[in-house]
């Protein structure tokens, strides 16, 4: 069976979401992904765009799921991050 027909296992999700987090740190500061976010839903919510309470529940989700990751990293510094996603990718 070739890798691409063969399914993700419970033990690519480590590895998956150390790529993930490696790729985040090189975006930019993500620890103010959820000010960012906030500022940008607050000027949509002032806009007639914001009324729909739809896209006002998803915008929430975004903040609260944003906030989560930078509580989570939040104690570590950009070295240790880099260097557990880095083990992880090799492991």
């Amino acid at each position: 069976m070739t890798e691409e027909n063969q399914k993700p296992t419970h033990h690519d999700v480590m590895p998956s979401m150390a790529k993930f987090l490696s790729d985040l740190w090189f975006e930019g500061d993500f620890r103010e992904q959820p000010h960012y976010l906030s500022e940008i839903f607050k000027r949509i919510l002032e806009t007639d765009l914001g009324d729909d309470k739809e896209l006002r529940s998803k915008m929430m989700e975004c903040i609260k799921t944003s906030e989560m990751l930078a509580e989570t990293l939040e104690p570590f510094s950009d070295k240790q991050i880099q260097k557990a996603c880095s083990k992880i990718l090799v492991a």
